[in-house]
């Protein structure tokens, strides 16, 4: 397969050679802490009404992992990340080898819906669309935690109280289930290594960097976020505490700092401001309104703003001291258990 998409026709993304997009699925893992939830993964996947062209697990740095997953998961293609370790490489790494017109990504702890490969490549018959991404929702361990504000569902990893409820245009995908136009990756040089995860450092927002860099100079270019496209996100309990929600808002703002420095504040920033201006106050009112959390919930939204406006703070003037204190938690709940 070559890195050029078949050619288009405006406005009604009919293939002019007839070629039927295809779609490879990349799954990244890096330890075997999250075997049962990566099984489940695969197993949707396995599952869909229309079952993607090739799934590839890319095992970062891990190789016992490697070498069950080879030996148990039928029909799935598991290589090793080839470049930096990182869920930015391993993703790199699956970019490299897939061999599809569209890439997906999802989490190795989460679900796919079984029309979810349907519908996001359905986004794609319009030619402007580099990208889909879709619904993520949490599936709790334990019960939700009373306090815990939907506004802020993004700490968990998915999908949150004032994103769209419709299809719609939007800056960035959550991680946990987006897809690309794989040529326009290779194009734009796919993930930067300086961002993500890397086993368990916390700092993240490599998937926005990413997509404001493919729209960057295209305002026909289109992001689209597509809420029937829903995967289910495992929250175990050790990220349902107010110590790993205060850690995670603190990372998240180090890393918005990050992003703005190669991308400027505009569009870094852009969304947060949306975010402030309009998701949380209407959050906050919702809190102390009836059927809300009362002032746990209305704290919680608060103090969350306050965290991670600080971790922003920190990281856009130099001082991420108070990281090494505040990600502890973080590190701890990655995986199931505890494990590191």
């Amino acid at each position: 397969m070559t890195d050029r998409l078949d050619p288009v026709r405006e406005g009604t993304g009919e293939q002019l050679t007839g070629h039927r997009l295809t779609l490879s699925v990349v799954v990244c893992s890096y330890t075997m802490a999250r075997w049962p939830d990566l099984v489940a993964a695969i197993s949707s996947l396995q599952r869909q009404s229309s079952p993607a062209d090739e799934v590839l697990l890319v095992v970062d740095h891990c190789p016992e992992l490697a070498v069950r997953a080879a030996g148990v998961l039928a029909g799935v293609r598991v290589v090793a990340n080839r470049e930096q370790a990182g869920l930015s490489g391993a993703r790199n790494t699956g970019v490299a080898l897939a061999n599809s017109d569209v890439v997906a990504f999802l989490d190795d702890d989460a679900t796919a819906d079984p029309d979810w490969t349907e519908r996001l490549l359905a986004g794609y018959l319009d030619a402007r669309v580099l990208g889909v991404g879709g619904l993520v929702r949490p599936r709790w361990e334990t019960a939700r935690p009373p306090w815990f504000p939907p506004e802020f569902d993004w700490v968990v990893g998915c999908s949150y109280r004032g994103m769209p409820e419709q299809a719609a245009r939007v800056r960035n995908f959550i991680g946990a289930n987006m897809s690309f136009r794989r040529a326009e990756l290779v194009a734009a040089g796919g993930f930067r290594p300086d961002l993500g995860r890397i086993g368990s450092r916390p700092l993240g927002c490599e998937e926005t960097e990413l997509c404001i860099r493919l729209a960057a100079g295209r305002p026909e270019a289109e992001l689209r976020y597509e809420p029937a496209a829903g995967v289910s996100h495992r929250v175990p309990e050790g990220r349902t505490n107010w110590a790993y929600f205060r850690a995670r808002c603190y990372a998240e703002g180090l890393s918005k700092a990050v992003v703005a420095r190669y991308t400027g504040r505009g569009p870094a920033l852009a969304s947060e401001r949306r975010y402030l201006r309009s998701t949380v106050p209407r959050g906050l009112a919702r809190a102390i309104g009836p059927g809300g959390g009362g002032p746990r919930e209305f704290a919680a939204l608060a103090l969350g703003v306050a965290t991670t406006l600080a971790g922003y703070t920190s990281g856009r003037f130099g001082r991420p001291g108070a990281l090494g204190r505040l990600v502890g938690p973080v590190r701890r709940a990655r995986d199931p258990g505890g494990a590191p």
